[in-house]
């Protein structure tokens, strides 16, 4: 059973993404350079950084925080981002 991670990611515009993965590392790859399977939103927006991450113990958890957290606005977004543990 592999662990689910939601993230969001610091475009160069300042701009956030958030989205849920099983590899961090990989996903961030595919985000700065692949254009088959990085999202569309950051392919115009290179290069993007961590910003945050979130384990969960499965894709449903891990979906449904990703959702709460697009519903969020940017203030709060960047709150959560600032009390993440370094």
């Amino acid at each position: 059973m592999s662990e689910w991670y939601v993230y969001m990611v610091r475009c160069s515009d300042q701009s956030l993404y958030t989205g849920v993965t099983t590899d961090i590392e990989r996903r961030l790859r595919e985000h700065n350079e692949c254009n088959r399977t990085g999202a569309r939103y950051t392919r115009a927006r290179r290069p993007v950084v961590l910003a945050w991450s979130e384990p969960h113990a499965d894709r449903v958890q891990a979906t449904r925080r990703e959702a709460a957290i697009k519903r969020l606005n940017r203030s709060a977004k960047n709150r959560l981002i600032a009390q993440a543990p370094v």
